[in-house]
């Protein structure tokens, strides 16, 4: 299959992630750990009938770091699939994608990186659009529950971004590997959260439910993060960079089409604002890394 193709495959399965939160009626720990539990279990088995093993030295290695960045992994999907329940998927979407904002803003603490004007600028427009988002100059965006669903979004944009810093420090592991380490010690971290919080009682499982939740862990997780994987390696940074902003458009449009969800005038400019400053942030950022010479 072309590495295009699969990442956009990828692309789609992931923005179709919002659909499976509000039809699946389960409370978002339990949500988070059957992703995160499948999807390990299915990327595992696909290494070996591709012959490849994971590798237990790189995992060792970058354990604490690949420990801690695990935890955030778990707690970013209990806080987005609660950002999906408590406020409208397009919302929530543009919230989460305020993680490379966030990315920015902390580099030259954290990856010594010097934040140049244009990012500065890409940095305001995703705040501006944000702002335009939430409706700050008509007053507020919803009601109190819209507010709490924006307040999830941005904990979930947090935490990715948190994800993105530690992974720049792990060394000499696949990102194969790196993924299932992830998402196991996420679904091992998320097994006591749930027994503290009671949310396994209040789950019932029918055949549909089932079903529902298969499809979540294997093609969702799964399948998702093996195409995205396997079509980097033939793909441009910028190439990649450009094609995963299919994944939101295509969760804003489900969303529309799905759920009847409409955006107003000032949200739509407030997305275009958001996703188009992403975009022009990490093309600049990926093609500063090809001119020095770095694997992009």
């Amino acid at each position: 299959m072309n590495a295009k193709v699969k990442l956009v495959i990828a692309m789609l399965i992931f923005g179709s992630i919002g659909i499976f939160v509000r039809t699946i009626d389960m409370p978002s720990g339990i949500l988070a750990l059957v992703r995160g539990s499948i999807g390990t279990v299915f990327l595992w088995l696909a290494g070996i009938a591709m012959k490849r093993k994971i590798s237990s030295k790189a995992i060792k290695k970058n354990f604490k770091l690949l420990m801690f960045s695990g935890v955030a992994i778990g707690a970013n999907w209990i806080c987005l699939f609660e950002a999906y329940r408590y406020t409208t998927i397009s919302v929530a979407t543009l919230c989460y994608y305020l993680s490379p904002v966030f990315v920015i803003l902390v580099s030259p603490i954290f990856l010594k990186e010097k934040l140049t004007a244009v990012k500065g600028g890409c940095v305001m427009l995703s705040l501006l659009g944000m702002m335009l988002v939430v409706d700050v100059f008509n007053g507020g965006y919803g009601n109190g529950s819209g507010i709490k669903g924006i307040a999830f979004g941005i904990m979930a944009a947090l935490l990715y971004a948190s994800v993105v810093i530690m992974n720049k420090f792990l060394k000499e592991i696949e990102p194969i590997d790196m993924t299932v380490s992830q998402l196991g010690i996420a679904s091992v971290v998320l097994l006591p959260y749930i027994l503290l919080t009671g949310s396994g009682s209040k789950v019932t499982i029918n055949g549909s439910t089932l079903l529902l939740l298969l499809l979540l862990g294997i093609v969702n997780t799964g399948i998702a993060y093996l195409l995205y994987f396997s079509s980097l390696k033939d793909l441009s940074g910028q190439t990649a960079a450009l094609f995963s902003y299919i994944d939101p458009v295509t969760a804003i449009l489900l969303s529309a089409l799905l759920f009847q969800e409409k955006m107003s005038v000032p949200q739509v400019l407030g997305a275009v604002l958001i996703l188009g400053s992403t975009v022009v942030s990490e093309l600049i950022e990926n093609r500063k890394q090809a001119s020095s010479g770095q694997v992009v």
